[in-house]
């Protein structure tokens, strides 16, 4: 059984620096909640600015202030509604903050969509009705 002496091609993905940058965000965080497959937090109220903080590293994002804005505002939301406040909502909250131009800053602050980045790092649980591609 040669294959078992074979070097693997997984020890590349686990020296990766890219999972090693993963790992270090999330060791940041003393205790980083139970995660589902995807990645969004099982329990909405475990999630901390720290979670978000390593949440947002996976994702690629630095969070600056008009991320935590929005992040912090979805948590009002969620705390009040037991929910995640739809998209609409957010992007209203922030054009109230930064004026009427800024009506595309959610997308431009979470790229790859409000369900599958903002919600995520704001310790929603994954949205059904949303896709997250």
């Amino acid at each position: 059984m040669t294959f078992l002496n074979a070097p693997s091609r997984r020890r590349a993905l686990f020296d990766s620096p890219l999972r090693l940058a993963i790992i270090a965000s999330m060791e940041a965080v003393s205790h980083m909640p139970v995660l589902d497959a995807d990645g969004y937090l099982v329990d909405p109220r475990q999630w901390t600015e720290d979670v978000a903080v390593a949440l947002a590293r996976r994702e690629g994002i630095e969070m600056g202030p008009d991320h935590w804005d929005a992040i912090r505002f979805m948590r009002r939301y969620w705390e009040e509604h037991q929910i995640a406040a739809d998209a609409r909502f957010v992007i209203r909250h922030l054009m109230e903050r930064l004026g009427p131009d800024s009506r595309n800053r959610l997308f431009e602050l979470f790229p790859y969509g409000y369900p599958g980045q903002a919600c995520k790092i704001a310790g929603m649980k994954r949205p059904r009705a949303w896709s997250t591609g």
